[in-house]
């Protein structure tokens, strides 16, 4: 019989993982790095196994328990070509691990395990959505082509519209001074570093755009005023398909409230728990409803 159940939810921008007893008691919780499939499957399975390593020592497992882990890792990207099956081939030493995406357990975890769909800004952005039992994913096709209203995308746009004000095609404002200081105003070491940058690195311009947004900088306000018209079409299109409740979910989210208007926000319920209850879920807690999983 499984004596403990381990979720995991590796994401854009950061790993986490929570080990609980049969009765659902937490025995500890740790956190890695990005762990997304886009970095590679090799800095992946490094990732997952340096999580769910920590977790089992600050927990005092020995090999005999680590043997009885039932184990559920949500992963961002599993939906690329042969993503899945290489996590499959993967070695861990648990009793069992499944795999689904990181935003499937997020929604588990955001409806207690029942029918639901969540938005979840964040790095990305995707939506999940699950009636009767069915599971299905609106977005999330990928950094830069998908990813409306995320962080990745408002920094593409700050990044952008700084570019354009470096060479004078339009006016700068506070928003782009402050972007193209980070490369000394250099169109030069700007272009290295987009030859090389990561949604996650895009994203980290994001609290910078958010911030002169609600300086009121001209520029900065319209790229969130777009991100929130993308926000709000999702949460249209989200209802139109059937769901009864929508959360709201990811590091942007609480950032973004501000800038939905009142009759959207009044349409979202809160989350009943977080992406790791879900992993818990998937996983098979006691008590956790996984009948019906697409």
């Amino acid at each position: 019989m499984t004596r403990f159940f381990l979720g995991v939810d590796a994401g854009g921008s950061h790993c986490r993982s929570r080990l609980v007893d049969a009765s659902g008691r937490v025995l500890a919780e740790a956190q890695a790095g990005p762990a997304n499939a886009g970095l590679g499957l090799i800095a992946l399975h490094a990732t997952l196994r340096d999580v769910t390593d920590r977790v089992v020592r600050q927990a005092g497992l020995d090999a005999a328990d680590v043997a009885q882990i039932s184990a559920a890792m949500g992963v961002a990207g599993i939906s690329r070509s042969g993503v899945r099956a290489a996590l499959e081939g993967f070695a861990f030493p648990f009793a069992t691990t499944v795999f689904e995406s990181d935003a499937e357990v997020a929604n588990l975890g955001a409806h207690g395990g029942a029918d639901g769909a969540t938005l979840i800004i964040g790095t990305g952005s995707i939506a999940l959505v699950r009636v009767n039992g069915e599971t299905f994913r609106i977005g999330g096709y990928g950094f830069p082509i998908s990813d409306e209203g995320s962080g990745a995308a408002l920094g593409l746009s700050a990044m952008r519209h700084a570019m354009r004000a470096l060479d004078g095609r339009t006016r700068a404002t506070p928003l782009s001074a402050a972007v193209t200081e980070r490369f000394g105003h250099d169109t030069a070491r700007a272009i290295a570093w987009m030859d090389q940058a990561t949604p996650r690195d895009y994203g980290s311009f994001a609290p910078l755009v958010m911030a002169h947004a609600e300086a009121d900088d001209v520029i900065a306000r319209s790229i969130v005023e777009d991100a929130a018209g993308h926000i709000e079409r999702f949460i249209e299109t989200i209802f139109e398909r059937g769901a009864t409740r929508c959360a709201l979910l990811g590091g942007l989210s609480q950032a973004m409230r501000p800038w939905l208007r009142a009759r959207t926000v009044a349409r979202l319920s809160e989350p009943l728990g977080d992406a790791l209850d879900g992993a818990l879920y998937l996983a098979g807690l006691p008590g956790c409803a996984r009948e019906g999983m697409a």
